[in-house]
């Protein structure tokens, strides 16, 4: 069994001030064992607590600041960058009203599970799973928001694409929690939206007119939504996103991904949007894969724009954590049927972001941008795919597994990339986050891209590889199978 590679993280300071709801025997054994257990990435500055006789009280080595109702002046006067909730028994109505609040001041709502309250024994950090992302990727998770976020969206009409996916509705969340004049919800696919709009506002009536159901491929309803609604940011997270689906089905790939930003980034310019953010992937760097060529054509197609008004950025995700489909939720469910763990090299590595990371980088990127360029969170160094299974396996108590080595899928990298080739990081007013600003696309882009556009149409996958090619002269496509025939 390979060892896990644990976090180090002596600097303190590194930590998310936090403060906790509850100073009952939950609550104190939590901020104890968060205070104690740097891993989880957490310092409990205090506690927020309704009972008058606990106020200014301390307790564990920390005090009362204040009751729920002086939450926002607490998180400004503490600096606050997380709120634990740690009383179980806090209806979900309750708790949703307290992350909006949270979110309006940048701050992130955690919450102990109820399940804990039946247990009859001292409640520890440890139960804590959703906090356990350090050991995961090898470094705290970061608070990205800042508190001048809000500045670009309060009062904005805001429209987010892909907002039933899991980065799309946690985006709707948080932009949600700044105050928005109206945030417009569009996806797809209605029961997406339908869960959506049941985790913002506790039902799901679906008979509003913040959700819209539309495909980013048609062009003719997107200027229609955008004559009607007249949003003036736009996020962009609608997107085919699995990597082997794409490299048997390019075509697809392109009329989402490439098409459907061409069609929003055209719909967003012609009514005049103001800041239009697309979310895209390190794998656009250097793009061995068609998803990665795909997104590097997206980003190209804000590129090739200048609009006189409308901001066009977008902003590179490395693996997130947690979202729909994603790595772990595959690994949970090898682990508890018992099987062998598939992974498909020894050496495999990626870049790993928690959602809260990777929504805090989009808002960021709104906020900062003032004109074309790419933005990427500064993730650490790549984790080792059999190190995060490792250690997700030991936070699931599960001591013995098999891992079945499979081999490098066609498209696949051994390692990702954040920039690409003549690409240079520049710094930003973000301590964690660099851009990078391209030249314009040469001189016969767009024709290239009708061309490309007219292959995908006519479902002529070779044609499509021979165009991604042209358009994306950094694009070496994989096709042969890396093979590693042992098992671990």
């Amino acid at each position: 069994m390979t060892q896990p590679l644990l976090l180090q993280n002596s600097d303190r300071s590194l930590l998310l001030r936090t403060v906790v709801v509850g100073a009952g025997e939950a609550g104190v054994a939590l901020a104890r064992d968060l205070h104690r257990v740097s891993s989880f990435g957490l310092e409990p500055v205090g506690f927020l607590d309704d009972d008058a006789a606990k106020q200014g009280r301390r307790y564990g080595g920390r005090r009362v600041l204040g009751t729920l109702a002086d939450l926002e002046t607490v998180l400004e006067r503490s600096r606050v960058e997380v709120v634990v909730i740690a009383i179980p028994s806090m209806p979900s109505h309750e708790v949703r009203q307290l992350g909006l609040r949270a979110a309006a001041l940048g701050a992130t709502v955690l919450h102990l599970p109820p399940f804990l309250s039946a247990l009859q024994r001292q409640i520890a950090g440890t139960d804590m799973r959703a906090l356990q992302v350090g050991p995961l990727i090898g470094r705290p998770e970061m608070h990205v928001v800042s508190r001048h976020a809000r500045d670009a969206i309060a009062g904005k009409r805001v429209l987010v694409t892909g907002a039933g996916g899991s980065i799309g509705s946690e985006l709707c969340r948080q932009v949600y929690g700044f105050g928005p004049e109206q945030l417009i919800m569009l996806d797809h696919d209605e029961s997406n939206l339908h869960r959506s709009q049941l985790e913002l506002w506790g039902e799901a009536l679906l008979d509003t007119e913040n959700t819209v159901v539309a495909d980013i491929r048609d062009s003719e309803r997107l200027f229609q939504l955008f004559r009607e609604y007249r949003p003036q940011i736009v996020f962009h997270a609608a997107a085919l996103k699995h990597l082997p689906i794409l490299e048997r089905h390019p075509c697809e790939g392109v009329k989402s991904n490439v098409r459907g930003t061409q069609n929003l980034v055209e719909a967003a310019v012609a009514h005049d949007v103001e800041r239009f953010v697309l979310i895209s992937t390190d794998k656009a760097a250097n793009p061995t894969s068609v998803l990665g060529a795909t997104k590097r054509l997206a980003e190209l197609v804000l590129q090739s724009q200048q609009p006189a008004t409308t901001v066009l950025t977008a902003v590179r995700f490395g693996n997130v954590l947690g979202s729909r489909g994603s790595l772990l939720h595959v690994v949970r469910d090898q682990l508890a049927s018992g099987a062998p763990v598939t992974i498909t090299h020894p050496d495999i590595s990626r870049f790993f972001m928690t959602i809260e990371e990777a929504v805090g980088l989009v808002l960021e990127a709104a906020r900062m941008s003032h004109g074309s360029a790419t933005y990427v969170l500064d993730m650490g160094e790549p984790v080792r795919i059999v190190d995060l299974i490792s250690n997700f396996a030991g936070l699931l108590n599960v001591r013995d597994f098999d891992v079945r080595y499979t081999g490098l899928r066609p498209g696949e990298k051994l390692t990702e990339e954040l920039f690409g080739a003549g690409e240079e990081a520049t710094a930003t007013d973000h301590p964690r986050i660099s851009m990078t600003v391209a030249p314009p696309p040469p001189a016969g882009f767009r024709a290239g891209l009708r061309e490309l556009y007219d292959a995908a149409a006519h479902n002529r996958p070779d044609e499509v590889f021979r165009h991604l090619g042209q358009l994306v002269p950094e694009y070496r496509p994989t096709t042969n199978r890396l093979r590693v025939e042992h098992d671990h």
